[in-house]
């Protein structure tokens, strides 16, 4: 089973148009809300529309307004290739 992990976000996230140069995604980010780290809703739909190209897997509308942080993001994501596998 594939997981998606906090790196993996932050890798994404360092290269998506939409983060705010100042923003440290070495920190402890995970709780931390999207709009704290620079990104607007747009990010957030770049941000996932790159996940969904990586990995293959669709993310559903349904899902985006609870993706307001890293932790949740990645715990949506994970149920979704999880499953993807099933």
């Amino acid at each position: 089973m594939s997981t998606f992990t906090i790196d993996d976000l932050r890798e994404i996230m360092s290269t998506n148009s939409g983060v705010d140069e100042g923003v440290d995604l070495d920190g402890d980010i995970a709780d931390v809300e999207f709009a704290l780290l620079g990104y607007d809703s747009l990010a957030v739909l770049d941000l996932l529309a790159d996940v969904q190209h990586r990995y293959g897997v669709e993310i559903h509308d349904s899902c985006v307004a609870r993706m307001t942080t890293p932790a949740r993001t990645i715990e949506i994501i994970n149920q979704q290739l999880t499953a993807a596998e099933v």
